[in-house]
């Protein structure tokens, strides 16, 4: 017979996902997952299949409630153009109540394991790509509403949105001088003049 597990999978999960994003892949050990979950290796290995597949259910978690998030802020925002500064604000005040310096998990990924391991380098291109609909769909509402010039292309515009955020995720890291941080972000917002 099956012993039941006694442990809650969810909140394990979300244990893991926390460590993960705090230290990185490379630099969690299976004791850092153990301790943080609450459960032994025997559990971990029965119920997520080892580090990598535990690290690939925690970053699934991860975008998926950073979409959601994102998605919301950007619903909520008075304007299109609040909107996307909200959402870069977000990034360099981590609105969400987390440490700046923790960036995004997804980023992070992109830097520590993107450039050699293909399953990540996919997964993010799809959270970036994800992003990005999200972001166009603001800019093509601002256009619609005429907030935003028609001659704007709504998914050009999206996209170097995107990339600037992840670079701003990316410097966000090194506790950069705040106001530098203030002024790229308005010349990132003057794109949409």
């Amino acid at each position: 017979m099956v012993r039941p597990r006694e442990f809650d999978e969810h909140t394990a999960l979300t244990a893991a996902m926390m460590v993960f994003w705090e230290k990185g892949y490379e630099a969690t050990s299976l004791t850092d997952l153990t301790r943080a979950m609450g459960i032994q290796r025997p559990s971990l290995y029965a119920t997520f299949g080892g580090k990598e597949s535990l690290f690939q259910a925690a970053l699934t978690l991860y975008a998926e409630r950073s979409l959601i998030f994102i998605r919301q802020k950007l619903q909520n925002a008075p304007s299109a153009r609040s909107a996307i500064l909200l959402y870069l604000q977000g990034i360099a005040d981590s609105g969400d109540g987390r440490k700046p310096e923790l960036g995004c998990m997804c980023v992070n990924t992109i830097v520590e394991l993107a450039p050699h391991h293909q399953p990540f380098t996919q997964f993010t291109r799809e959270y970036q790509q994800q992003l990005t609909a999200l972001i166009q769909s603001v800019v093509e509402n601002g256009i619609h509403t005429g907030e935003f010039s028609q001659n704007l292309d709504a998914s050009s515009i999206a996209g170097a949105i995107v990339i600037a955020a992840v670079g701003l995720a990316v410097t966000m890291k090194s506790c950069p001088d705040h106001s530098v941080v203030e002024q790229a972000i308005h010349q990132i917002i003057k794109m949409l003049d």
